[in-house]
């Protein structure tokens, strides 16, 4: 049975930092697909980033290009998304979803469809 279990989550100031983390049991990220996903109360949940840990490639959303990273460590086999230059709109819900790559992953990355597996959540509060 696998389990994703994401970490890191907290309340933290606008321009401030957060590191998630996200740890599998039962499944590894390693040439897998991982994505971070996010949803807050009424809204669509979407994606944030994700990566293909085999072929080292990354997709970031517009909204965080240039201020969320997401990385995947493979000693640790753990899938991480830095979070830097928080604003009070990237307060939410943050999600850790996880499966094996498709062939047209980097198509439909974005797809809730695209991952197998996912994790319970953890919240991310930005004070503004």
């Amino acid at each position: 049975q696998v389990h994703l279990v994401e970490s890191g989550g907290g309340s933290v100031q606008s321009g401030g930092s957060l590191r998630l983390s996200c740890a599998a049991s039962g499944f590894s990220f390693t040439t897998n697909c991982a994505a971070w996903f996010r949803q807050g109360p009424g809204r669509v949940r979407e994606v944030v980033a994700s990566i293909d840990t085999g072929r080292g490639l990354t997709i970031h959303a517009d909204s965080v290009k240039g201020r969320f990273t997401i990385s995947h460590d493979d000693a640790k086999d753990t899938v991480y998304l830095q979070m830097n230059s928080l604003k009070a709109e990237d307060t939410d819900i943050y999600y850790c979803a996880a499966g094996s790559c498709s062939a047209s992953w980097h198509v439909f990355w974005r797809d809730e469809d695209e991952y197998k597996y996912w994790g319970q959540g953890t919240q991310v509060t930005v004070a503004s």
